[in-house]
Order: structure tokens, then sequence, then C-alpha cells
């Protein structure tokens, strides 16, 4: 897995067009509408339908393919792939899959070193 991931970075999704797919793959999948919840905090919740998780896991993969916008190239893919791990082991009904998920949905990490500034 490691190195398929580390093959699609190095092939696909580059500059822009890697930070609008993993902006769609966040808004998508980490926000939602007022009064819902976001598809992340389904799964943290052990609700997430197999249609769910099958989604989930192919924009995970998505955005694993994409460039970091910011910071360690490594530990973009390394922090992807613990997010695509873990919604396989959900999928396989591991029981710490949950738990290894909600270990690496960690907003503030990823984003304290590979979200970009915005632009003022």
């Amino acid at each position: 897995m490691v190195a398929a991931c580390v093959l699609l970075t190095a092939t696909t999704s580059h500059g822009a067009e890697g930070d609008k797919v993993i902006s769609d793959v966040m808004k998508k999948y980490h926000k939602a509408p007022k009064g819902t919840d976001p598809l992340c905090k389904k799964v943290s919740n052990g609700q997430a339908t197999d249609t769910e998780l099958a989604d989930l896991l192919k924009g995970y993969q998505d955005i694993c393919a994409a460039k970091a916008p910011k910071g360690d190239a490594a530990d973009w893919t390394k922090k992807c792939q613990a997010l695509v791990a873990a919604v396989k082991s959900i999928q396989a009904k591991d029981p710490g899959g949950v738990s290894a998920y909600k270990a690496a949905d960690n907003c503030k990490s990823c984003h304290s070193e590979h979200k970009p500034e915005k632009a003022k």
C-alpha cells in the first residue's frame, strides 16, 4: 500500500489541481451543513454505512495521491495512509478500526503541517 500511494503521489494531482482535490474531500467528508454531522463524525461514532465508508475511502485515496500543499511530503503520505488504513480496518469489521480512525483523523496535526495559509 505504501508503494502505491507513493507512486500515485509522484504521478498525479500536483499543484492547484491537488489542492482542489484535498479541499473538495475535506468539505465533503469533514464539514456538514448546520445541524448535521459530517461523515468523519459518523465514522468515529461507528455509524457510517458500508457505502459511506467506500466513498470516504476513495476520497482519502484521492488526497493520498495529491501533493502535500505544504510541508514534508513523506509526513503527508504517512498521515493520509493512516486514514486509508483505518477506513479499510473499519470495512473489515476490525474491532480496533474506529479507534485507529479516531487517531488518524487529527485535524490540527494535519492542518498545522500541511494546510496552506489563506490569501489575504
